[in-house]
């Protein structure tokens, strides 16, 4: 559980975003507000870049916007207080309620495809927050990314709430509670700013794992004729260090921000050519490379860690299917596999060629 309290307890700890309460039949709800806050921002600052996300939610249950009546519409969200800020944040002006499920802190379109946004959890979340007795229409407008996860026959048999698919982006909620949906809503984008946010927490991921591949480089880096070598692992490990970061360059942010121009359809190949041809920079760059075995040994690492770094980005992109993304990673992993163990053998082997 996060610092944001109980709701299901009486006298549950006031947080900034909620203004006041609105009495209901099934008793006090919060009502919050849309002016997000410099905690609020703070708070999106750090969940795109740290890393821990999945203690950034908020309590599930029932809450509310403006002065909303029986007859206001319910917007149904996940608890990933990003999510729920960027939402309430375009609501200013309107009088509705939201219902939040809970989703374990995951954003909508991961929650859908993980199975936590839910046709079971969002019948659960209507009965327990006593909605039936707060409105008297029985319809829940569902974010459009949910719809992997939802059925809205299923929810009707469940929980008596039939459910709408609303747009793809919460700008646009307001748009459609006035006239409907038309095409714009439903097409979903993935420019250049939407792609580029994405690069702090794909590269911060990262950290950890690089710490153990830099001690794995600069112990292979020793090993030579002598058995092992501190000065060669530190000249040799510091040269396969350059090539980490160059393999993270090439798979976490060339791919990402080059991504409509980079070569063929698969994710793991754009990655490949982004490695290429920082992996051959990488070769000619750095002083001290020396011999064929240990430049190519350093550039299939480079391209191999390219590729499954793109290849990883696919669950952050609108445009996979989890189908198409298995098939991938069939293909793909071992090829990236068989790589890096070509890339240790070449490395480790061109230190006995004299």
């Amino acid at each position: 559980m996060s610092g944001f309290g109980r709701q299901d307890r009486p006298g549950f700890r006031r947080e900034p975003f909620v203004l006041g309460f609105a009495e209901t039949p099934a008793g006090p709800v919060p009502r919050v507000g849309t002016d997000l806050s410099r905690r609020d921002h703070l708070g999106t600052f750090l969940a795109r870049v740290s890393g821990v996300r999945e203690d950034y939610k908020i309590v599930p249950g029932l809450y509310c916007v403006g002065q909303p009546g029986p007859d206001a519409p319910v917007l149904v969200t996940c608890n990933y207080k990003l999510t729920f800020d960027l939402v309430r944040r375009e609501l200013a002006g309107l009088d509705l309620w939201l219902l939040i499920i809970d989703t374990h802190g995951i954003n909508v379109w991961c929650a859908a495809g993980k199975g936590t946004f839910s046709t079971a959890e969002v019948a659960h979340r209507v009965r327990h927050s006593g909605l039936e007795r707060v409105v008297s229409h029985r319809k829940l407008i569902l974010p459009q990314y949910s719809a992997t996860g939802v059925s809205a026959h299923k929810l009707r048999k469940q929980c008596g709430f039939g459910a709408e698919f609303g747009p793809i982006r919460a700008i646009d909620v307001p748009r459609y509670l006035a006239q409907g949906a038309d095409e714009t809503m439903r097409r979903a984008t993935f420019g250049l700013w939407e792609r580029a946010v994405l690069v702090p927490i794909e590269v911060t991921l990262l950290w950890k794992g690089l710490a153990w591949a830099a001690l794995t480089m600069f112990a292979l880096s020793g090993i030579g004729p002598q058995w092992f070598s501190l000065p060669a692992a530190w000249t040799r490990g510091g040269l396969a260090l350059g090539g980490t970061l160059a393999g993270i360059l090439g798979g976490a942010v060339a791919v990402p921000l080059l991504l409509p121009w980079l070569p063929g359809r698969a994710f793991s190949l754009k990655g490949a050519v982004a490695g290429a041809v920082l992996g051959l920079a990488t070769v000619l760059a750095l002083p001290g490379a020396s011999g064929w075995g240990e430049g190519l040994g350093l550039l299939l690492w480079v391209m191999a860690l390219a590729s499954y770094l793109g290849m990883n980005f696919t669950g952050s992109t609108p445009f996979t299917s989890p189908s198409g993304v298995e098939k991938e990673m069939r293909r793909a992993l071992p090829v990236q596999a068989g790589a890096v163990l070509a890339a240790v053998a070449l490395w480790v082997g061109s230190a006995f060629m004299v």
